[in-house]
């Protein structure tokens, strides 16, 4: 086992309550791929700055390997005085990292690196900010929310660049697949301490609900153990007197143990607050159209949602799915077609940009609109503070203002506001950003169990797959041209009928080659044949050998590689060894779409 770079041990942090982080311990191993979770507010964060440098802890030991490298990607990037996304993102290289990384994150990351930092959208943002700490392939990559604001391409793209990267990763997310993929190991952060499973995300659920239900089953035996003490003391024969008080020293302790267990932190206890019934059919939208100058966001796009629907929404950025979400809710005028919207609507949102949050309000006023410290949920009048403790909110935050909540807890308020409105057509807009593992679930069951019709739009895979009935999505991902498909199923039964739909055409197409092949006649062909260049013949006959060797030195540098020791024993030769490798690959993966190409012409040419 190599040592570890990074070990925190016993760490205690608190800002003046309950401490925050209580006895944490955290370390990282070369290779290591670690996702660490917890509830909003647990400490994920905090943990991760104080590995990182930017906070320091109130005891504990840090240890930091002294050669080793640590990039910290922060939910809110800092763009300083930097005037351009380029100078932004080069200005986290280090001496002797290759600027070429940057260029090419960018790249596929869609920036071309001469925006104003000041100008970025959120999702832009994120994208530079990603692009800043993974161009020095340092020896730590530390990710905070990397998902937060990215599409669905853009996410997919991330998750193989990080299968990939020579960096030791730690990752806080809350989208269940994107862990999935790129964890090897799980640190679950719960009441200020950490534990360890050897194993990815997709194992972590099943066993945190295995070591809750050892710790309960240990509470119910201290309690047991408690009243058999008890008992004694009050009905056994009394032996000696420093005997009996012994063991009532122990009965104290037990007792003591007992009351200090600060059990889990409980679960969210809500429901959405369902107005009258709607109409049957809820929107009906025929031919509908939407441009913007020259470009087509929705082209003529029909569909009928009837009482009962769960719709997903789901594009890159900039597809134009908000602008599709607005036209069939009534928000934004089409230019052509018809929409229809049926009878007794009472609509609910929540905004991805959190656009109606005032964040001088405190909670308490958020959630009653200022009506005094009580409002009706489900016909019920109830006091502010009662509520607040259904999300896990505290009833001394009442008066607290919304500017010093975390992004999931506000996140969970505008879910509790939302909550209490009367509705029937719930529209949700990236909902599920910056809510914990436990507030998703519930935000699924929510809308699984919801009677109305539900709207939403979201880049969450797992959510929506476990939500939705139904997934409306652009014809041409890779380049949206405005037309938009509905597809019945989630995210994954989506992708499955595309692949199918793609299957067809591939065969359709063959078909209709195979056939017009054997009809064609010498007399048919043109007098003069094309031929190959000389230059292309000289490739097809020349690259096979070039991708050989190639491939000959990828295999003797991966060779390398495969030695465990060889990181411990020269940082230097591995990090030149690995970037040799990206080039190579990168090299050989043009040579043979160059190849591949032209052997595809000559085929044709030759018939």
């Amino acid at each position: 086992m190599a040592p570890p770079i990074l070990k925190l041990d016993d760490i205690y942090l608190s800002f003046g309550g309950a401490p925050l982080l209580n006895g944490a311990n955290f370390q990282v191993e070369p290779g290591d791929r670690i996702c660490l979770v917890g509830r909003n507010g647990s400490g994920k964060s905090t943990l991760m700055k104080i590995a990182a440098g930017l906070v320091e802890a109130q005891s504990g030991e840090v240890f930091r390997h002294p050669s080793s490298t640590i990039r910290y990607l922060e939910q809110a990037p800092d763009f300083g005085s930097h005037t351009t996304v380029q100078a932004y993102a080069e200005a986290g290289l280090g001496p002797g990292d290759d600027p070429y990384r940057v260029t090419y994150l960018l790249e596929h990351l869609g920036l071309s690196g001469q925006e104003d930092p000041a100008r970025l959208s959120g999702g832009e943002a994120r994208r530079a900010a990603l692009a800043r700490v993974m161009a020095p392939e340092p020896d730590i990559l530390m990710l905070d929310e990397p998902t937060n604001h990215l599409d669905l391409p853009t996410i997919e793209w991330l998750e193989g660049e990080l299968q990939k990267t020579r960096s030791a990763l730690v990752v806080i997310s809350h989208d269940r697949r994107f862990l999935e993929k790129v964890s090897t190991a799980t640190v679950w952060l719960d009441r200020g301490l950490s534990r360890r499973l050897a194993r990815g995300f997709a194992f972590f659920e099943e066993w945190r609900d295995k070591v809750l239900e050892e710790e309960e089953l240990e509470q119910h035996k201290l309690g047991k153990q408690i009243e058999r003490e008890e008992h004694w003391l009050r009905y056994g024969v009394t032996a000696r007197r420093k005997r009996n008080m012994r063991r009532l020293g122990n009965l104290q302790s037990l007792r003591a143990d007992y009351r200090g267990h600060k059990g889990p932190q409980g679960s969210i206890q809500a429901s959405a607050t369902e107005g009258k019934e709607s109409g049957k059919l809820v929107i009906e939208a025929e031919g509908i159209t939407k441009r913007y100058g020259d470009r087509q966001i929705v082209a003529p796009f029909s569909i009928r949602v009837h009482r009962g629907d769960r719709i997903g929404l789901v594009g890159p950025n900039g597809a134009g799915k908000t602008t599709l979400l607005k036209m069939l809710t009534g928000q934004l005028e089409q230019d052509e077609g018809t929409i229809k919207l049926g009878t007794n609507l009472e609509i609910a949102t929540l905004d991805q940009k959190r656009e109606d949050l005032n964040l001088e309000d405190t909670l308490s006023h958020y959630l009653t609109d200022g009506r005094g410290e009580s409002l009706l949920v489900n016909g019920e009048q109830r006091h502010v503070a009662g509520y607040m403790k259904d999300f896990l909110f505290q009833p001394e935050q009442m008066r607290t203002p919304i500017k010093n909540l975390s992004g999931g807890e506000r996140a969970r308020l505008m879910l509790a506001r939302m909550m209490a409105k009367p509705s029937n057509l719930l529209i949700l807009d990236e909902p599920t950003n910056d809510l914990d593992i436990e507030t998703l679930d519930l935000l699924q069951e929510i809308v699984a169990g919801y009677n109305g019709t539900v709207i939403l739009v979201s880049h969450d895979r797992d959510f929506l797959d476990r939500t939705v009935t139904s997934t409306i999505a652009p014809a041409t991902p890779e380049a949206p041209d405005g037309r938009w498909i509905e597809y019945a199923g989630g995210y994954t039964d989506m992708m499955a009928q595309r692949k199918g739909v793609l299957d067809e055409k591939r065969r359709a197409e063959k078909a209709r080659t195979e056939a017009a092949g054997p009809s064609q006649t010498s007399t048919d062909a043109p007098k003069n044949k094309a031929k190959l260049s000389f230059k292309q013949k000289f490739a097809l006959e020349n690259l096979p050998k070039e991708m050989a060797k190639i491939e000959a030195d990828i295999a003797a540098r991966e060779k390398t590689m495969a030695d465990p020791k060889l990181f411990s024993k020269d940082a230097a030769a591995f990090n030149r060894i690995a970037a040799e490798l990206e080039k190579l690959r990168e090299r050989l993966a043009k040579m043979e779409e160059e190849w591949l190409e032209l052997e595809m012409l000559r085929e044709e040419l030759e018939g």
